[in-house]
């Protein structure tokens, strides 16, 4: 690299304000140590992509950057899904090999940990429980979770309506079966028509999948007490961020569970927040590791929420950092919305390897390196950065040997982990499981009720009644829609599923759900419902 190149990489990458050390320049195999890169701590809001094949240094990425987060004052919450990044909360050991990367660096070292809140999804793991409650969570993500297809996402969005308006409570997935169960009965038949109708079959599909989800151990954090986003948001007595790691190794088998889970959080942080506009930092930093398993199979509305959110958290001061394997992981809607690129090795393999790779290099300012040889050619802890400035704009393409972290690289032991969630008063808060009163538990009494009216029915009806009910019974294994006035006769099971997702839209029971909803629980960009708090 000739000293003019070096001296460009000094003068894009100095700013005036605080910001986050992530390297030195590489000067060919070399690092220059006159030449340090960085980012505006300022601009952590315009969010960020970490990414790289497996093993090549993304999550010790994570871990400078969530360091100096936490030292400058900021929130930081990330995914720990391989179960390495709980060495944040311990201080480091230098060795021998960490000393000679110091040195060729010229960085200033000193061991040290960060103030550090271990969570986990219900009871899945070491850390403080985590709970939302199924009406909080709301249909679009919880869609998502259970694999729905658009039309019995509509028929979902549907039961929540009548859950709300109905006043009963989602706090687990027991109590959405029993609504989804009463609608299907005789006894909530016209309840289930008075909201638009669906066919037994949809219902049956979507009871199935939540008996599957909870069947994977998925429904783990549905319940109460709810976690409250607030408490992402705290700093220790030395006005430190407090670094809230939360643990998925245990759920890798449900990569849709926690992946939405963390949706969840950001939607219920964008309804909390306050717009704060373009502040000198950031209220909180959001990591979200292995982001391609939010992507996979998620519906257009689904994606356009994330778009929405992405785009619009900016203002709350809120930041996220997308870390994956390669651009191509995250839609290309969301990727225009990541200012800051930290990029590292790339590995060219096979086709699809070779293709992933091109694509990595478009998104990337224009320079004068060859950045399909450089980022096949990087070493582990290098990187290629690019990142926002204060003024809008993308800073000068900069190979970079990354910063090493002051606290514990790699996991900390069950025991001190154990012995920091015992500590916090977190656990107390969260730590026990609370079973209200919600729609289970109403359902069942007014079910109980209506087998007693039923009862005494019985006993003053006259001989023909059974061959009526009879009669009945025959019938309730399906449930129509209500017929258009002219409407033809009899259809076939196909054509009532083909049209159904239609149907349900056009229906006036949905359009005044569109209207009121508002009215009886407001909900967000995800179909989450705002806190009671």
């Amino acid at each position: 690299m000739t000293e003019q190149a070096l001296q460009t990489l000094k003068d894009g990458y100095t700013f005036d304000g605080e910001t986050l050390d992530l390297g030195v320049a590489l000067n060919g195999e070399e690092p220059s140590k006159e030449t340090p890169i960085s980012i505006p701590l300022s601009m952590l809001n315009r969010h960020g992509l970490v990414a790289g094949a497996t093993g090549t240094g993304k999550t010790v990425t994570l871990q400078v950057l969530a360091e100096q987060l936490s030292r400058a004052g900021v929130p930081v919450f990330a995914s720990d899904i391989k179960g390495d990044l709980s060495g944040i909360g311990a201080a480091g050991v230098e060795s021998d090999k960490l000393r000679k990367r110091l040195d060729a660096a010229g960085q200033d070292w000193q061991s040290r940990s960060n103030p550090t809140e271990f969570y986990t999804l219900g009871d899945s793991g070491l850390g403080t429980p985590l709970r939302a409650t199924v009406t909080s969570f709301g249909p679009i993500l919880l869609a998502k979770v259970l694999e729905l297809n658009d039309t019995q996402e509509s028929v979902l969005s549907l039961v929540f309506h009548y859950a709300d308006q109905a006043g009963l409570a989602l706090l687990d997935l027991s109590d959405l079966k029993a609504v989804l169960t009463f609608l299907t009965s005789d006894e909530g038949k016209a309840d289930l028509e008075g909201i638009g109708g669906a066919s037994k079959a949809t219902v049956g599909v979507i009871l199935r999948k939540i008996s599957e989800l909870a069947a994977q151990g998925g429904d783990v954090f549905f319940g109460e007490p709810e976690f409250d986003t607030a408490d992402l948001l705290r700093t220790d007595d030395n006005g430190a961020g407090i670094v809230s790691v939360l643990e998925l190794q245990k759920l890798s088998q449900s990569p849709a569970l926690f992946s939405t889970f963390l949706m969840w959080l950001l939607a219920d942080l964008f309804q909390d927040l306050p717009e704060v506009g373009d502040p000198d930092k950031p209220s909180l930093v959001f990591f979200f590791d292995e982001a391609h398993l939010l992507f996979a199979g998620a519906s257009k509305a689904f994606l356009q929420s994330v778009t929405q959110t992405v785009r619009l958290i900016r203002s709350k001061g809120v930041g996220i950092f997308f870390v994956t394997q390669t651009p191509k992981d995250v839609p290309e809607d969301v990727l225009a919305q990541l200012g800051s690129r930290i990029q590292h090795q790339l590995r060219a393999h096979t086709p699809n390897d070779a293709k992933a790779l091109k694509a990595t290099v478009q998104t990337f300012p224009k320079s004068d390196y060859d950045l399909e040889e450089l980022l096949t050619s990087l070493g582990i802890g290098e990187a290629v950065v690019t990142v926002m400035d204060p003024d809008g704009a993308p800073t000068p393409v900069a190979p970079t040997r990354m910063r090493a972290p002051e606290s514990k690289m790699g996991p900390m032991s069950e025991d001190e982990i154990k012995a920091a969630v015992a500590a916090s008063p977190q656990h107390e808060k969260y730590g026990t499981a609370i079973d209200n009163e919600s729609a289970r538990e109403i359902l069942a009494k007014r079910l109980e009720g209506g087998s007693e009216a039923h009862a005494e029915e019985q006993k003053s009806a006259p001989a023909d009644a059974p061959a009526e009910s009879q009669g009945r019974d025959a019938s309730a294994d399906k449930i129509d829609f209500p017929e258009e006035s002219g409407g033809s006769g009899k259809k076939s099971a196909k054509k009532d599923d083909e049209n159904l997702f239609s149907q349900v839209v056009k229906s006036s029971a949905f359009k005044q759900f569109t209207r009121t909803a508002a009215r009886e629980i407001a909900r967000g960009i995800f179909g989450t419902s705002r806190r009671r708090r």
